[in-house]
């Protein structure tokens, strides 16, 4: 931490000192940070990052023995606390990112190093935001259209989706696009990196791709994220699919490690395979956006599978350790041309396993349960400082039922 402080100081300080001319400049611009540029251009560093401070109420209604159990929380926090360190070298067609949260415990996001042979062909190594989830977790925190991620997301994806390993990016065509991507990782989540870790890699490794086809051309510049912030002249259309298949996982998810461990019969290490299956489709047009995601996890691999009490796992019971069956997720929005947006959202699961009654299996992970949320939000200068405000009701199928209200203010610099 005492090096990623320095770096921040020299870059801060060359930034102040910085002569302008033709050959260097130094630039500040909200939303996009502090710039450096060398050589005429040839060499960039950028230092940017956002904040966002949230106050949340939560309310839980529980069945416990035949009663009613209310439990309500209320919290102030900083959702998000992120700083990145970016910059790219033109002649040598190399680019870094450098991105922490602090509100988290360990902040390291991401740290990739980026090859970039010819415009269509990118290439990362190192620590990276996968696109192997779905359409939302793709996206950045900054640039979400609820106060929150969706159950699917949260579900289906155990962090906010890095990953260590090759991260290969293609893009084909100008009027209809292809976006080919295939990745290889550890498989084992964020912070993850072998013997030199503090963290052990766990199972083998993870691979997958995914496919995005634009049949009406791209997005505008600066309209990357699930709202239509500068309202499309055209309809523009998404549509993605997405495979991964991890090959020993040990994360209910498949996105971490060290959870669970399961053995064989000699008491040795027996992880199983875990498939995702992503297929997800955005839309927008003049303000209007939706954004439809299906997600589908399986396990294989089971076979003579036994857990740390060494008990014979039984077929249902893996639904217990990792998050087996399908979700569903539908969010309709529209910015209007004061930039208030509203938008509203719809969800629901599909567990892998069911009881008798055709309910889900009662200790499985995920569980049936129906979602609605409504947000309302004001956007100033674009999506660089925005208020939003939210709420969630989370119906399960077993009884149980949660409110979520939230009040979020994001500043971008």
């Amino acid at each position: 931490m005492k090096k990623i402080s320095f770096l921040i100081i020299i870059f801060i300080t060359t930034f102040i000192t910085a002569q302008e001319s033709n050959q260097n400049q130094s630039d500040f611009d909200f939303g996009n940070g502090v710039s450096l540029s060398f050589e005429d251009g040839d060499y960039n560093f950028n230092i940017n990052g956002f904040i966002k401070p949230t106050y949340v109420y939560n309310e839980m209604t529980s069945i416990v023995d035949g009663g009613i159990v209310n439990e309500i929380n209320r919290q102030f926090k900083s959702k998000n606390s992120v700083l990145e360190i970016s910059g790219n070298a033109n002649k040598e067609k190399v680019s870094f990112s450098i991105m922490m949260d602090y509100s988290l415990s360990n902040p390291l996001l991401e740290a990739w190093v980026g090859y970039h042979p010819s415009k269509s062909v990118n290439l990362y190594f190192g620590q990276k935001n996968t696109f192997l989830n779905n359409r939302e977790m793709i996206f950045n925190e900054d640039i979400l259209q609820f106060t929150g991620r969706s159950l699917l997301s949260q579900n289906h994806t155990g962090s906010d989706g890095e990953e260590f390993g090759l991260f290969i990016e293609t893009t084909f065509g100008e009027k209809f696009i292809l976006s080919p991507k295939f990745a290889i990782t550890s498989g084992d989540g964020r912070n993850s990196f072998g013997e030199d870790s503090r963290d052990s890699d766990l199972g083998g490794v993870k691979f997958g791709a995914r496919l995005d086809l634009y049949p009406f051309g791209n997005f505008s510049e600066g309209n990357e994220g699930s709202v239509d912030l500068v309202g499309e002249e055209k309809l523009i259309m998404e549509l993605g699919f997405a495979y991964s298949k991890n090959i020993g996982t040990s994360h209910k998810t498949g996105d971490g490690h060290g959870d669970i461990m399961f053995y064989d019969a000699n008491a040795k290490n027996n992880l199983p395979d875990y498939e995702k299956i992503f297929v997800d489709l955005l839309l927008k047009y003049k303000g209007f956006s939706f954004l439809a995601e299906y997600a589908d996890a399986a396990a294989s691999a089971l076979n003579e599978t036994y857990t740390e009490t060494f008990d014979l796992l039984i077929p249902q019971q893996i639904s217990e350790y990792l998050v087996l069956g399908s979700s569903y997720n539908f969010q309709l929005g529209y910015v209007f041309k004061n930039d208030i947006g509203i938008d509203f959202r719809y969800e629901f699961s599909t567990p892998e396993f069911t009881n008798e009654t055709n309910n889900a299996y009662e200790n499985s992970i995920l569980q049936d349960f129906e979602n609605m949320s409504f947000g309302i939000s004001k956007y100033f200068d674009n999506n660089n400082l925005k208020i939003q405000a939210g709420i969630s009701s989370i119906k399960y199928f077993y009884g149980d039922e949660t409110t979520i209200a939230e009040l979020v203010c994001q500043i971008r610099l």
